[in-house]
């Protein structure tokens, strides 16, 4: 534990407290409700960076894609009502993704509490539990003295069970208080496993089955952690899939690898889970996306035989009622399965290769038109960026293409690649990308819909300013695509409100301190995408695709004509 001396005031308290904690930065847009704290950035600032953001929405992005980076809480500074409000979205996908993330929300100070005083709220019925989905755990510091009691007991709540974040309240006055306290030492996250019978029974589980599947996923996951999840599935012969947007878990090239579980699921591994006779759950909560609606898997009672492995003991059984729960961490789960003893052989070696030989058939694209080759824009920069590139995306049809084609390295090759929403929030991409590059320094592939882009492209901005650099391919259809395709399916040739009218992106890109590039055929992309790759500055690549181009699989035309055929029958 570092011995710092007492602190003058309750805002330089606070940022020792962060520092104890191993935070190296915090993103946020300053507020006059927490000057006391900003000024205690400035104290420590050969030890703590404050990332001064654009608007606090990104931020939050910001701070929840480090949460997911480091499996250590991303902190966000934000200050009260409009602040607080715009950083919700991001509270809301750290909640959903189950990303550890401490949230401090400058407040109206002491003597004005509940007279409606200017832009106050009260954050424990905007933000807390029983929303069930903004925060885990929302707290007030009235006591000065008691701030290092707060922010350890945050960091813990944040890691702890499932991950999410947590909400610090700060009175504008107790920030500027005289303190004599120090920081408490740095909190880990506690490991936890099941019973030594409860194992035996898991290996008894495997040892009736014909044709298991994993599906591996969810938060927790260490480099150490992922190679025994491998090496347990190596020495059973298991099948092992991704859950929604987790699709780093396991290494995509590995020979069992069966695909992701998600939106715009390959039909084939569709058939495979409905077919399973035991699912081997490792991580994921089995939300509505992994589960197809609660329909591949069916709730509350699967066809499947279930076996769930969660780190928090209420999400078992909160929906599934499993053939067996078993509450452990990622670290202590993906342990006691590699030490699972394995028969000398199994009943489903045939249906392992051809789960892997559905994945490797599925990155075969189906022809589409136009001057656009997107499956061959993915593969270029698969073969061109580093294998530790940091992959980031908003919410939006354009993600299909890197969730079908992309293949990612996984986390037992040392380094979590993926950071993408579960929650759906758009926006997410580019801001994400952007904390990646500060937090990391790694190259980030950034993928986002022009829709996507403009939720929260001025942070770009920020980017510049504090030194975030990112490579953004951007699909620029002229409309908000997703919606644009669900009207087509539900309303054939009804288009309401989801046509775009766009800037002129490669511009607006160059006026943020950017380079920018248009590429209108494929042949144009590579040589844009090397010049990215060796400038200096962030770069963004529109790519002009005809809004026809909605899916990998199908054109908007195509869906509106089966659309007008079901109508006619």
């Amino acid at each position: 534990m570092t011995q710092a001396s007492p602190s003058p005031i309750a805002g330089h308290l606070l940022i020792e407290c962060l520092i104890e904690q191993g935070v190296e930065r915090a993103y946020g847009v300053p507020g006059e409700s927490y000057l006391a704290a900003l000024d205690g950035f400035y104290a420590h600032r050969d030890r703590i960076r404050f990332v001064t953001c654009r608007q606090e929405g990104g931020a939050a992005f910001m701070a929840e894609a480090e949460g997911k980076l480091t499996g250590r809480p991303g902190v966000l500074f934000v200050t009260r009502g409009p602040g607080a409000a715009n950083a919700t979205v991001g509270i809301h996908t750290a909640f959903q993704d189950s990303t550890p993330m401490v949230v401090f929300i400058g407040d109206v100070a002491s003597d004005m509490r509940d007279r409606e005083a200017f832009q106050e709220v009260d954050f424990r019925v905007f933000l807390g539990p029983s929303t069930q989905g903004f925060a885990k755990r929302v707290e007030r510091i009235d006591d000065a003295r008691r701030i290092p009691e707060y922010v350890a007991r945050a960091f813990a709540s944040a890691m702890n069970g499932r991950p999410g974040p947590v909400v610090l309240v700060l009175p504008e006055d107790m920030l500027t208080e005289p303190v004599d306290a120090r920081p408490l030492p740095r909190v880990a996250p506690v490991q936890y496993q099941t019973e030594p019978q409860r194992l035996l029974d898991l290996r008894e589980q495997l040892l009736k089955a014909k044709q298991p599947l994993v599906i591996a996923g969810g938060p927790g996951w260490t480099p150490a952690a992922a190679q025994a999840l491998q090496r347990f599935a190596e020495r059973w012969r298991l099948p092992v899939a991704n859950a929604f947007r987790f699709q780093d878990t396991f290494d995509n090239h590995h020979a069992l690898y069966a695909g992701d579980v998600g939106i715009a699921i390959n039909p084939r591994l569709a058939e495979r889970v409905r077919a399973a006779d035991l699912l081997l759950v490792v991580g994921p909560r089995l939300g509505e996306m992994t589960t197809g609606g609660y329909t591949l898997v069916e709730a509350p009672l699967p066809r499947q035989k279930l076996v769930h492995i969660h780190p928090d003991p209420q999400e078992l059984g909160r929906v599934y009622q499993a053939e067996l729960a078993l509450c452990a961490t990622m670290p202590a789960a993906a342990a006691m399965l590699d030490a699972l003893p394995a028969p000398a052989s199994v009943p489903w070696a045939a249906w392992s290769e051809a789960a892997h030989a559905d994945y490797q058939a599925n990155l075969v694209p189906q022809a589409l038109p136009g001057p656009i080759d997107m499956p061959a824009i993915v593969a270029t920069l698969q073969r061109l960026l580093p294998a530790d590139t940091v992959v980031t995306n908003g919410a939006g049809n354009f993600a299909s293409w890197v969730h079908r084609f992309w293949r990612y390295h996984g986390i037992a090759k040392g380094h979590k690649t993926q950071l993408a929403p579960t929650s759906g929030a758009m926006g997410y991409g580019v801001p994400a990308g952007i904390g990646a590059s500060i937090a990391t320094g790694r190259a980030v592939f950034t993928i986002a819909g022009d829709g996507d882009f403009l939720m929260n492209g001025q942070e770009l901005a920020t980017a510049v300013q504090h030194g975030g650099k990112s490579i953004i391919v951007l699909l620029n259809n002229g409309s908000y695509g997703t919606i644009r395709m669900h009207q087509e399916r539900e309303f054939p040739a009804h288009v309401s409100g989801s046509d775009l009218h766009n800037p002129d992106f490669v511009a607006l890109a160059r006026a943020y301190g950017w380079a920018g590039e248009r590429v209108t055929r494929t042949e144009q992309f590579e040589p844009a995408l090397q010049a990215a790759l060796h400038s200096e500055q962030g770069s963004l690549i529109e790519v002009m695709l005809s809004e026809d181009i909605i899916t990998t699989r199908a054109t908007l035309g195509t869906i509106r004509q089966q659309a007008l055929a079901r109508q006619k029958a």
